[in-house]
């Protein structure tokens, strides 16, 4: 046990009960007496609650005790461990700058990462949206002005293949928080929904989630808020979706309590930041003085468009700072620029609140003009190029390639900004994986290509993911992809008045397809999008520390009227999918090899079809045994894949051999093995091998005096049924039985020995 003593063997031990300890998915037990030697000196706290037929098993106290605050989260076997630790000293940053990185070890799953360093390279596209849901779930419970580095790393311990570790994550950030002495006004809880045979599901399995029409993640706060949600679904009914989310709701609090109870047995103290990052009242008094009125001319202005309201309203800032400064010597930058946003913020949200009207003059529910073009591109490609599971995906939902795929770009003159142009960036990940949920739903299963929608955003005003979602649906419709139906998304924001003694919602007002400003200004982006009949994908970015059920409720209804006056404009530009795709467009064929044909088909070590490949540009991808798919990028290559093929296969194609029959062989090579033989000129030589060509056992064919160009009796016994060879023998003709020599060139038979009747030919 002395390697027990080293931290790292320490970290993925199960730290709950008094029973031996164990490893998540691992058969090594060991006994309480050295354990409790090991973390005598730890403070440890554990709780368990239960969520319908899942348990939740929640720790602290024992790993990490350094960090500020660390919790261990299991659900069977699937465990993850959860640190927070934030600087005492504030940040130069006018932001909550929070940082949350979620990390997959192969370890966990019992693998070694198959890279040439064998080891955990960067983040995959699954880390990095685990990663946003956590920030996206802790984020607005921070205080207003918290402006201190902060960072958050969940660290996968066990995966079993059974339990998903991103929702245990969230719970594990909320712990964390919640036990450390950092400012944050938690905990939330965290749950998975899956919707199977119209039942709703909490933390459904790896198994029971293959057969769910719902991908719902629900991140709730006291008091039953909402805040956070994303979904997937399979296009599934409005009422269905609510009740889904009232469901996942209600277990959060469980969990909330369970938490709440860890840190009341813990006794936690928080901390006195330094510095809270306000504006003082004093100048943000003088701002209404000089600003009001010019912001409020600005923001009732409906001839404005993105760029001159900006424009207009920068204007309005830099001569009140001007004035600011003058006023207030002493003061420092952020305060000045903090003051003017306060306000300009308060103007803005008054004018929606008490007048019911937006800056484009556009009412509460009313979308703005919208106008449709074909500007998302499509490509097709083989089943081969589809997107391969990592490991620890595979471990959790087995091995599955994935043949749809949106792509979303965000440069930098989209918002008139200047930028470097580099790879994907997480933002740019997390809008294009949510478009892609909208759309992946209405993609045939059995298509069979692999279809990679690009979207690239050239202006932005508001919610372009959903904007990627319509343009992607339009951009399938006009590939010929068959949808099942046309798919629009649209983006709902929200104005509240919160009531200063109770820290409650008063008053709040719905905005259906919000501007930029309204985003920015606004203190949620829900975004949803489906088809005329359903949902297919929903992301709540909530700015506030939650918000109650009854907001959530009316944004999914007043989405759903948005979305189906989108579609159909929407219609009005594609309505149906075309019924051929584009002439010179690529495509793709089934042929069935049977297993006689295979080894002449795939050629001695792949060469005919590495041959193939090279010299037509078409790919081979087998379906099963007997089934291989053909991708070619043209009509012409497929035309020349076709010619190739029926040349590889013309020999076997032609000649017909019977089972039981003797055929004359022409020895071709002398092989250590036997002998390569032919039955006729164009055939490719098979193997007789040495235990067939005699009774006697010889090690080699020269003991038989064989040589090459000489001709020899052999039975043919037909294909072997697992690897498709020719099966013959010259050892069965040295028996005194009677047998019929077939010659393949003129089909006459030869009779050896006493005349047998045909038919007996045949059957021998």
């Amino acid at each position: 046990m002395a390697a027990c003593r080293c931290c790292c063997s320490c970290l993925r031990l199960r730290p709950l009960g008094d029973g031996p300890l164990r490893l998540p998915g691992r058969n090594l037990a060991l006994a309480p007496l050295q354990v409790r030697a090991l973390w005598s000196s730890a403070r440890s706290r554990a709780v368990s609650v239960d969520l319908g037929n899942r348990k939740l098993e929640i720790s602290s106290g024992k790993l990490a005790r350094f960090a500020d605050g660390c919790a261990v989260v299991q659900s069977g076997d699937t465990a993850v461990m959860v640190t927070a630790v934030s600087k005492t000293k504030p940040s130069p940053s006018q932001f909550m700058p929070l940082v949350v990185d979620y990390r997959q070890k192969a370890a966990a799953a019992g693998r070694i990462p198959t890279n040439y360093l064998r080891r955990e390279i960067g983040s995959s596209d699954r880390e990095i949206l685990t990663s946003r849901i956590i920030d996206r779930s802790i984020r607005p419970l921070f205080p207003t002005g918290y402006f201190y580095d902060t960072q958050v790393l969940c660290n996968l311990l066990a995966v079993d293949g059974i339990n998903e570790p991103d929702v245990l994550a969230i719970n594990g950030a909320s712990v964390a928080l919640s036990l450390s002495d950092i400012p944050w006004n938690g905990p939330v809880g965290a749950v998975r929904i899956g919707l199977i045979d119209g039942e709703c599901i909490v933390n459904p399995t790896r198994k029971e989630m293959s057969s769910s029409i719902l991908n719902l993640v629900v991140a709730g706060a006291p008091k039953s808020q909402i805040v956070m949600l994303e979904a997937s679904a399979e296009n599934i009914l409005q009422q269905d979706f609510c009740h889904a989310i009232k469901v996942g709701v209600k277990y959060t609090q469980q969990i909330i309590q369970g938490i709440q109870q860890l840190v009341k047995e813990i006794g936690v103290t928080k901390r006195t930041p330094q510095k809270i990052f306000t504006p003082p009242p004093d100048i943000v008094k003088h701002v209404h003085n000089l600003a009001v009125e010019k912001l409020y001319a600005v923001f009732t202005d409906y001839e404005h468009d993105k760029v001159s309201r900006d424009e207009a309203i920068n204007k309005i800032r830099l001569d009140t700072e001007e004035q600011l400064k003058e006023k207030f010597p002493d003061a420092d930058p952020y305060e000045i620029i903090e003051s003017f946003n306060v306000v300009a913020k308060e103007v803005f949200r008054s004018i929606i609140l008490n007048e019911y009207k937006r800056c484009d003059g556009r009412d509460l529910t009313s979308l703005r003009n919208i106008s449709c073009e074909v500007l998302c591109t499509v490509t097709f490609d083989s089943l081969e190029s589809s997107i391969k599971s990592d490991q620890i995906t595979t471990a959790i939902n087995g091995i599955k390639d994935k043949n749809f795929m949106l792509h979303y770009e965000f440069p930098p003159y989209a918002t008139n900004e200047i930028g470097k142009v580099t790879g994907i960036n997480r933002r740019e990940l997390g809008h294009g994986a949510l478009a892609e949920k909208a759309l992946y739903p209405v993609i045939p299963k059995d298509f069979p290509f692999t279809v990679r929608v690009t979207s690239e955003v050239l202006e932005s005003n508001g919610s372009s993911s959903m904007a990627s979602a319509c343009g992607g649906s339009l951009a399938l419709m006009d590939a010929g992809v068959p949808v099942s139906s046309a798919v629009a998304g649209v983006a709902i924001g929200l104005i509240t008045k919160v009531s200063p003694e109770k820290g409650e919602i008063e008053d709040y007002r719905l905005l259906t397809d919000i501007l930029g400003i309204e985003d920015y200004n606004g203190d949620m982006d829900f975004k949803i999008a489906g088809t005329n009949r359903g949902i297919t994908a929903l992301q709540a970015d909530i700015k506030l520390p939650g918000i109650p059920i009854k907001i959530v409720m009316e944004a999914i209804q007043q989405a759903s009227v948005a979305k189906k006056e989108i579609l159909q404009i929407m219609n009005k530009t594609i309505s149906k999918p075309r019924e051929s795709r584009k002439e010179n467009g690529p495509v793709v064929e089934t042929i069935e090899v049977p297993l006689s044909k295979r080894a002449k088909f795939i050629g001695p070590g792949g060469y005919h079809l590495k041959r193939l490949q090279a010299e037509t540009g078409v790919t081979i991808s087998q379906v099963d045994e007997e089934t291989f798919s053909v991708f070619a990028p043209t009509p012409s290559a497929m035309h020349e894949a076709r010619e190739f093929i029926t040349e590889i296969c013309k020999d076997d194609q032609e000649q017909q051999l019977e089972f039981g029959a003797v055929y004359t062989a022409t020895i071709t090579e002398i092989r250590d093995t036997g002998v390569m033989v032919k039955l006729y000129p164009n055939m490719t030589a098979v193997l007789l091998h040495n235990t067939q060509l005699d009774q006697r056992k010889i090690k080699h064919p020269s003991a038989l005096g064989l040589e090459v160009g000489q001709e020899i009796q052999v039975k043919y016994f037909g294909r072997d049924p697992a690897d498709g060879r020719m099966r013959l023998s010259r050892k069965v003709l040295q028996s005194p039985a009677t047998s019929v020599v077939k010659t393949l060139s003129d089909r006459n038979s030869i009779i050896m020995g006493e005349p047998i009747s045909q038919s007996s030919s045949n059957s021998s």
